[in-house]
Parts: structure tokens; C-alpha cells; sequence
């Protein structure tokens, strides 16, 4: 069933976007109910979550990045309330929108709302979600160093330059990583683990994962001679030359240890850990996505 009420969770930075104004005012213009509430510092998007549910809306917009999109989810998720979410991508690289293909005009993304949601899988590290992608290692420093003037100027492309700049405090992380029929220890540059497939501004490190099959899908990119190239290679979305040296899987849960911690990212939330078990909540959220979604594979892979 369709819903027709819903709220919009906005990030605050995008409060004057006249190109969300105006398909807000579209929106409503023919006939649909959308109210906009909008953050104003850490912990606004979730306490706003709750104060839409409590009032009766059973549809929420995350109206910003993949940060958003994870918070106004992690909020649903803890409500228990049966209700859907959907996505109007105002993010800097915008990389769960992009591999879902969500629409990043703003009056179109809010015309998924005319579908009916689907059922998809929740990634957990350590018990705490993630809707995207969980990375680790050098490149998950990069993203979350990069500065907002940068991304303002150069997109996602700042990430490539913030990595650039950073070459002479390149160094490897150790880790043993332990899953289903699935073992391998050693140095690596980055990690990806992902229900989405990509991260850090276009980084597709897990180009066949799916938010419907129940796995994880996980891509490690170990420490060679030539470290430095094979860091520019990931950096500058060399898909190729990533799959040509990185180790893959495809798991419904996963195990890490290290002595070091490990930076880790989930979906623009810089954390760190030197134990970590990563897993699925299957068929955990109710999401708008286009029909033909290159996210939904139709059918798990594994039984439920």
C-alpha cells in the first residue's frame, strides 16, 4: 500500500536548497502530504524520527548524505514501529543513491514514494547498523579526513586529492578475518564490507553485493610492494586493477581481529576496533527503490 503522509528528515546545510523547495512545493502542489522537519546538531535526525512516529507518519524522507540515510534508518530500526523510509540524496558522493540509482533530482527521488517499499538487509558491526558499506583501513581515513570546504569545491573527487595529499602517512593494517568456508590474515591497504557496493566518493569495492540476498559481501585489498600505486588505483575508482589484487567473499557474517585497531567507517561514521563481527539483520527495513534497482538481486541467496 501506498502511503501518502510522510516527513521529511532534512540535513540543516541543505535548509535553503532552492532545488528542495521547490520539489517540496511540487510535491505537495499535486496532492501529496509532506511535512519537513530539519536538523540542527548531532542526535536532531534521530530524536525526529520519533517525534514523526509518535505523531501517526509511517513514511520518512532522509533528506542528505549516506550519514543521514544511516541515522533516520538506525532511528526506524530502534522504534520497532513497522514504518518505510526513503531517500532524497543531498549528499557529497551520494554513493548508496548512486549504486541503488536513485534519481538525484530531488522532485524525482520523492517520486519513489509512489512505490511500494521492499524489504532489505541491515549490516551490523559489533551490533551497531550500517545501510551502505563498512571500510576500513587507509582509505577509510581518507574519507573521513576530507574536509567539507574541499568537498564543497570537488565533490567526490576530494577524496582522491585528500588521499593524494596524504601518501607519506600511508601505512598497512594487519588483520585476521575468519567467516563461512572463509579465511585470511595478513597486511591490506582497505577493507570493504558491503550491502551496498560502493563508498568514499565512488569507490566500488563491492560491485556485485545486494541489499536483498542476505550476505555481506566483502573485498580486502592487501599490502603489496608497490603500495602506493595500488592505493592510487583504489583511490581513483580503478575497478579493474582493484579486482585484478583484492581478496573476495560473499558471507553472512564475518569475523576480524587485529592488534592494532583498525579504522573503520560506517556510512560516514568514523569508528575504530580491534575485534569486530560483522553480520546481517535480513529483510530488517522497509526501503523506496526504483523497481529495477541494480541493489535487489529478486531472490536470496541463502535460506531464512
Amino acid at each position: 500500500m501506498k502511503e501518502s503522509k510522510a516527513l521529511l528528515v532534512l540535513h540543516g546545510k541543505q535548509a535553503l536548497n532552492d532545488e528542495v523547495r521547490s520539489a517540496v512545493s511540487e510535491w505537495r502542489r499535486i496532492g501529496k502530504e509532506l511535512a519537513v522537519r530539519v536538523t540542527w546538531e548531532p542526535g536532531d535526525a534521530g530524536r525526529l524520527v520519533q517525534e514523526a512516529l509518535a505523531a501517526g507518519y509511517r513514511t520518512l524522507v532522509a533528506g542528505g548524505g549516506d550519514g543521514t540515510l544511516r541515522e533516520v534508518a538506525l532511528a526506524l530500526l530502534e522504534s520497532g514501529v513497522d514504518a518505510s523510509l526513503a531517500l532524497l540524496p543531498l549528499g557529497t558522493a551520494n554513493d548508496f543513491a548512486h549504486a541503488a540509482e536513485i534519481p538525484l533530482e530531488p522532485f524525482d527521488a520523492l517520486t519513489l514514494l509512489d512505490r511500494d517499499p521492499v524489504l532489505v538487509d541491515v549490516g551490523e558491526m559489533n551490533g551497531e547498523p550500517f545501510l551502505n558499506m563498512a571500510t576500513g583501513g587507509f582509505g577509510s581515513k581518507v574519507t573521513a579526513t576530507t574536509s567539507e570546504e574541499l568537498k564543497k569545491v570537488l565533490g567526490g573527487g576530494a577524496y582522491l586529492l585528500t588521499g593524494l595529499s596524504r601518501f607519506s602517512e600511508l601505512h598497512a593494517a594487519w588483520g585476521r578475518f575468519v567467516g563461512p568456508d572463509f579465511a585470511w590474515e595478513g597486511d591490506f591497504l582497505a577493507l570493504g564490507i558491503g550491502n551496498g557496493r560502493q563508498s568514499g566518493g565512488g569507490q566500488l569495492l563491492c560491485p556485485q553485493a545486494s541489499v536483498d540476498d542476505g550476505l555481506l559481501d566483502l573485498c580486502i585489498v592487501p599490502a603489496p610492494a608497490d603500495t602506493v600505486g595500488t592505493l592510487g588505483t583504489l583511490l581513483s575508482g580503478g575497478l579493474l586493477g582493484i579486482d585484478t589484487v583484492s581478496v573476495k567473499a560473499r558471507v553472512p557474517w564475518l569475523e576480524v581481529e587485529a592488534p592494532r585497531e583498525i579504522d573503520i567507517n560506517l556510512d560516514g561514521e568514523p569508528t575504530a576496533a580491534k575485534r569486530m563481527r560483522f553480520s546481517v539483520r535480513p529483510k530488517a527495513l522497509r526501503l523506496h527503490l526504483p523497481p529495477d534497482s541494480p541493489l535487489l538481486r529478486g531472490e536470496p541467496l541463502i535460506a531464512k
